[in-house]
């Protein structure tokens, strides 16, 4: 006789699960929107932060980003070889390797405009209803980023 299961630990249950599937779907529906600009999502990402501050160094590109530099690196190449970034190691401290955008990276940013627009379109969220989800989310991930008292 198979013991039942504890309802707490039903699968539809889980808060994590219901984050990882929403954010595999947010993925997928940004995907035919970036095909037309030949970008993954996590080059979006990087573009979003550039077009915000262009000139940052790897390091910092990967702490707004939350991403090490083993997950960044190969981003930021590809990105060089498509023309739309440029990577150079600073005059002031060799040791750092600062991303800019090109010409190309810059213009793109045009193209992008209207993502945010779609997106909130295919979502049929009021803007306070995605702006209070956005907040949320936020508030959440600093929370889990916080150290607990456990720790």
């Amino acid at each position: 006789m198979k013991t039942p299961i504890h309802p707490s630990l039903l699968l539809d249950e889980q808060l994590c699960f219901a984050l990882y599937a929403a954010s595999r779907r947010m993925t997928a529906a940004y995907r035919p929107l970036l095909e037309a600009m030949d970008l993954t999502y996590p080059q979006y990402l990087v573009m979003l932060v550039l077009w915000e501050r262009d000139g940052l160094t790897v390091r910092e590109l990967g702490a707004r980003l939350q991403l090490d530099s083993g997950t960044l690196t190969p981003l930021l190449k590809r990105l060089e070889q498509a023309g739309l970034v440029a990577r150079r190691r600073r005059q002031s401290d060799e040791r750092e390797v600062e991303i800019s955008l090109t010409d190309a990276g810059g213009k793109l940013h045009e193209r992008a405009a209207d993502i945010p627009r779609c997106l909130a379109d295919r979502l049929c969220m009021s803007v306070d209803a995605f702006v209070r989800l956005r907040d949320e989310l936020k508030s959440l991930a600093a929370q889990l980023a916080a150290p607990s008292d456990d720790e």
